[in-house]
């Protein structure tokens, strides 16, 4: 158990001095380095990485940062000024540089290793020596862990340079995804979508990196150029970084017996993530087998949880593999993900995730991840068989628990006390048949039209069929008038209120941050800063100009374009 240190939270975190009196590096603290890691972090090149749950590692710093922006509202909770976003030694140590950072702060960050499971399938042949000891945070340092007003944050660099698990890679992070993720990070969190939270971003002035991308109006479905981009760092936060393929890869070591200590460094890591982000839940006395069935029970509730979320909001992780999920139940790595245009069960942005990833095959991806959590765990209890049993049967059971939160939320989108089946399965069908927008349908449906005239606002193709000849106008009035009839039990004013709670009025669409990033790439930052302002406020009736601009159908001239409706992992 993590010995806590309770400090006082300074009124206001106004200075990196202030800021160094919380830290608390409880990972690195308590937790096996690997034993080849050097002192000073630099360790850079490709290596396999056998034993200990870390290595030391030096970010490399980006030449001439510039402030992009940071998110005012993480800096208050943590009692940050804003004003610190832009001193000197902040924004030096959030743009890789360790070396001048006030004691007891480190001048060495770390990264860790992890397993890769697809779909559940476990794979070692994409780790470059074939052993997968090669994967894990090839450009993501941490660099603190503080503890503020209670609660602990792992500060954490994305595109901070070459580690030893970087397979080859340069380790940066380009500006365009940099935005992507810091928006969305905030954005998710704004509704009310357990996930990683965005700290700041910094841009180099003068370095950047070629990396393959699409051509103006491409409609290719990989990169079709290779263009010079401005190289970015973003600090994500989180209570920990550990992720289900973390778990899995100190699983299989003990499984395999391939050092001494394997066993030890799984039971260790596992109760390491049970005190960072379960402690609350389970109790720190019980014997560690007992902790760990409670731990996979909790799990597979915040796990469904989270995906009927995503849900809730239009989307789509993308790449749903077991090291891209979050041991704490949040959203983790915004690389290949997007958020719904047209109403598609099958809406997949990234070109390479495959269909098993589509939005609505989110609840059997995140039930093969969990399968993958308790393959990590079963090694613990190969002593204690009725926890065995309890493992095998809370993992038995997630497609039901799965099934029970779906249901939970398409009744709250619906407004409704209890999911209706038959009423939600006419809906799906004419939401594909019409061709529907997923936000605005929804959040048209929240003000309780009295026809359907309101809800074409949300159609794409609604203009076409004005003499309706496939009959869908009935057909959708037939539909509402039976939704009107299950929603009477509130008064319309609550209805509606309530209704508004859960559908956005504002997704964060990809074509809105194209020219976001287009335009920070020249130096110019105010479309980025106005996009975060109003996605951080999904829910509110904002103004009559943020309504007409970020409150509409997508413009058919964006579909299929590469980088607007589809894009590769090239980041």
């Amino acid at each position: 158990m993590l010995e806590r240190r309770h400090r006082e939270t300074p009124t206001i975190v106004a200075t990196l001095d202030d800021l160094a009196t919380l830290a608390d590096y409880s990972l690195m603290d308590t937790l096996n380095c690997d034993p080849e890691a050097k002192a000073n972090g630099a360790d850079h090149a490709p290596r396999q990485v056998f034993s200990g749950h870390y290595v030391s590692v030096s970010p490399t710093p980006i030449e001439n940062p510039e402030y992009v922006a940071h998110s005012q509202n993480l800096f208050r909770e943590l009692a940050f000024a804003d004003s610190l976003a832009q001193s000197d030694d902040f924004v030096r140590m959030f743009s890789g540089d360790l070396s001048r950072v006030p004691e007891p702060m480190r001048n060495v960050g770390w990264a860790c290793g992890y397993a890769l499971s697809i779909y559940g399938n476990e794979y070692i042949q994409q780790c470059p020596f074939q052993t997968g000891n090669g994967y894990g945070d090839g450009r993501a340092i941490s660099v603190l862990e503080a503890v503020i007003n209670g609660q602990r944050w792992e500060m954490q660099l994305k595109g901070a340079g070459r580690t030893p698990y970087c397979r080859g890679a340069d380790g940066r992070a380009v500006l365009r995804s940099s935005v992507r993720e810091f928006l969305a990070q905030e954005h998710m969190h704004a509704l009310g979508v357990p996930t990683s939270r965005s700290l700041s971003l910094y841009v180099s002035k003068t370095e950047t990196v070629r990396r393959p991308w699409y051509s103006e109006g491409s409609r290719s479905m990989d990169p079709d150029v290779l263009i010079s981009e401005p190289v970015a760092i973003s600090t994500r936060v989180a209570p920990s970084f550990i992720r289900v393929g973390q778990l899995e890869l100190f699983s299989r070591r003990a499984r395999k017996q391939e050092h001494p200590q394997a066993m030890a460094e799984l039971e260790k890591i596992v109760l390491h993530l049970i005190d960072r982000e379960y402690g609350d839940v389970i109790d720190q006395s019980l014997p560690t087998a007992e902790k760990v069935v409670l731990l996979a029970e909790e799990f597979r509730s915040r796990l469904t949880s989270l995906v009927a979320n995503w849900i809730r909001v239009g989307y789509c992780q993308g790449n749903f593999n077991s090291d891209n999920c979050a041991a704490g139940g949040f959203t983790l790595d915004y690389g290949p993900f997007g958020f719904m245009d047209v109403f598609d069960p099958q809406f997949q942005p990234w070109t390479g995730g495959g269909q098993h990833f589509a939005f609505l095959n989110q609840p059997v991806a995140a039930e093969r991840n969990f399968h993958s959590f308790c393959s990590a765990l079963r090694p613990l209890l190969a002593a204690e068989p009725d926890c065995l049993q309890q493992l095998d049967e809370i993992q038995r059971d997630f497609p039901e628990v799965m099934q029970e939160q779906m249901e939970k939320m398409w009744a709250a989108k619906l407004g409704l006390d209890a999911f209706d089946a038959a009423l939600f399965s006419e809906l799906a069908t004419l939401m594909m048949l019409t061709t529907v927008d997923y936000t605005l349908f929804f959040r048209e449906l929240s003000s309780l039209p009295d026809d359907i005239g309101p809800l074409k606002k949300s159609f794409y193709k609604g203009h076409t069929y004005a003499a309706d000849p496939g009959g869908l106008d009935k057909r959708w009035s037939v539909w509402l008038s039976k939704w009107q009839s299950l929603t009477q039990s509130h008064s319309r004013e609550e209805l509606s209120s309530q209704m508004k709670l859960v559908n956005p009025k504002y997704s964060l669409r990809e074509w809105f941050v194209v020219p976001a990033y287009q335009q920070a790439a020249a130096g110019d930052y105010a479309l980025l800063r106005e996009l975060q302002d109003v996605m951080t406020q999904p829910y509110a009736e904002q103004s009559a100009d943020v309504e007409e601009k970020y409150y509409r159908l997508k413009p058919p001239e964006l579909f299929e374009v590469g980088g607007s409706s589809h894009y590769s992992c090239s980041s």
